[in-house]
């Protein structure tokens, strides 16, 4: 799959999520990148701002979850593997304000391999994965990180519907 087939998909799979997820939509969310290992999403700051005029740390802590989400949704979907995915547990540090519009990145955190995580999904139905997911402040560094355990559960063909 080339890059810009990967960034049509990502978009498909943006698509959906705001029509399934209002959160999405209030927050404004757009596709900034996807490269098949990583996935990047923007929301502006305006419309997720706190009461001191920086980013809203529920802002934060909801598009960073839904990268690492959407990570995981599109690598399935690419290994044409159809699965409901859960985030199973989560741990957000906020280490500055963020003061312009919001980025997440997410990727596979360290130790974490694809191939091994669609092996266990393959073999068991079910599979986890950890991934590590941050919001970068524009003079370098991050303003929140989150490490993020999500688990994802093949679908029976009846399931479908």
């Amino acid at each position: 799959m080339t890059r810009a087939s990967k960034h049509t998909f990502a978009r498909t799979f943006l698509r959906k999520a705001l029509d399934e997820i209002p959160l999405t939509r209030a927050m404004q969310i757009v596709l900034r990148d996807y490269d098949g290992d990583r996935l990047s999403l923007s929301a502006p700051l305006a419309p997720n701002v706190n009461d001191k005029g920086c980013a809203f740390g529920g802002s934060l802590a909801s598009l960073l979850t839904l990268a690492g989400w959407g990570l995981v949704v599109l690598k399935l979907k690419a290994l044409d593997l159809d699965c409901d995915i859960y985030v199973q547990d989560s741990t957000i540090r906020y280490l500055a304000p963020l003061w312009t519009d919001l980025i997440a990145h997410a990727e596979l955190a360290g130790g974490e391999s694809w191939d091994a995580f669609a092996a266990t999904l393959g073999a068991r139905g079910r599979a986890r994965l950890r991934l590590t997911c941050r919001a970068p402040l524009a003079e370098g560094g991050d303003a929140c990180t989150l490490d993020a355990r999500f688990v994802a559960i093949m679908r029976k063909a009846d399931d479908a519907g």
